[in-house]
């Protein structure tokens, strides 16, 4: 018979409270359980780990055994509590990447959140386009990406988060404000547009031909903004991205084409089951923006 953990945490129960009665009672065993335990850890042994039957006092071998059974023990009981606290989104890491707008409005919410009724989960944020957070989530770099996918969704399990419109993102002084609703593609050809990766996406021949005319592409929204204010051209982001503004000198107009929009989405591999842990910061976010609509 092999020594099992159970039988080491009956001998130090009785070994610390000197007697079967007090240490069943810690156990919720019956002492009559303790002791038959303890009978089969000494047949394994082939000695005694008390001097006298009244388990008040260690043999030799007794007090090298309680020292190592404790160690045991505790390393024992830490690794089961891991794993428990693990299963239960306790513990854990979780990889994430988003889309700049939303990993710098929603994202922020959403981990303060998430870390108040999960403390102890690591989080490690990346904010990346959407073409890098796919890339990254085939290669499992990541375990959850906000992006959107374009159309890419073979090998990944998606869920909608919001439809997000795209706009004109202008210089306060720009003469687009004065059309009002009757702006349209023609009058964009009057501005210098600075192309980026989202709004070379928009698929409307209209759009496409002014991008094919553009001598200016950043991809950086931060520096996007800062060419629009620089009064340099305007540009065309989506809306979320008006709440990284942080200044009243640059507007935003709805395209002449409302129904321009881009789908951000949830994604994760569809092959790889998530860690408890990502499952529920996936629900967190998930539950975050239905609440916020």
């Amino acid at each position: 018979m092999q020594i099992k953990i159970e039988m080491l945490r009956c001998f130090v129960a009785v070994a610390r409270t000197g007697n079967l009665s007090d240490a069943a009672e810690v156990l919720g065993r019956t002492p009559s359980a303790l002791s038959m335990m303890l009978k089969q850890l000494e047949e394994n042994l082939g000695q005694s780990l008390f001097e006298t039957d009244r388990k008040n006092r260690l043999s030799a071998l007794g007090s090298f055994v309680l020292e190592q059974a404790e160690r045991e023990l505790y390393q024992f009981d830490g690794m089961v509590q891991d794993i428990v606290n693990f299963a239960k989104a306790k513990s854990g890491k979780v990889r994430l990447a988003a889309v700049p707008s939303v990993a710098s409005t929603i994202i922020p919410k959403v981990i303060g959140r998430f870390l108040s009724m999960r403390p102890d989960v690591h989080i490690e944020l990346r904010d990346m386009d959407s073409a890098s957070i796919l890339r990254e989530l085939e290669k499992d770099r990541i375990d959850l990406g906000i992006a959107s996918t374009q159309g890419h969704t073979t090998s990944f399990h998606t869920q909608t988060l919001f439809s997000d419109r795209f706009g004109i993102l202008c210089h306060r002084s720009s003469a687009l404000l004065q059309k009002g609703q009757d702006l349209n593609w023609e009058d964009l050809r009057e501005e210098r547009l600075i192309a980026n990766n989202l709004s070379q996406s928009i698929q409307v021949p209209a759009c496409q031909r002014l991008h094919a005319e553009a001598g200016l592409k950043v991809h950086n929204i931060t520096s996007l903004i800062a060419m629009v204010r620089s009064q340099i051209g305007i540009t065309i982001l989506p809306d979320t991205t008006t709440q990284m503004l942080n200044t009243d000198e640059i507007n935003f107009i709805p395209l002449p084409d409302t129904s321009v929009q881009r789908e951000i989405q949830i994604i994760r591999k569809s092959e790889t089951p998530p860690s408890p842990a990502a499952q529920a910061l996936e629900q967190t976010i998930l539950t975050f923006v239905q609440e916020d609509k």
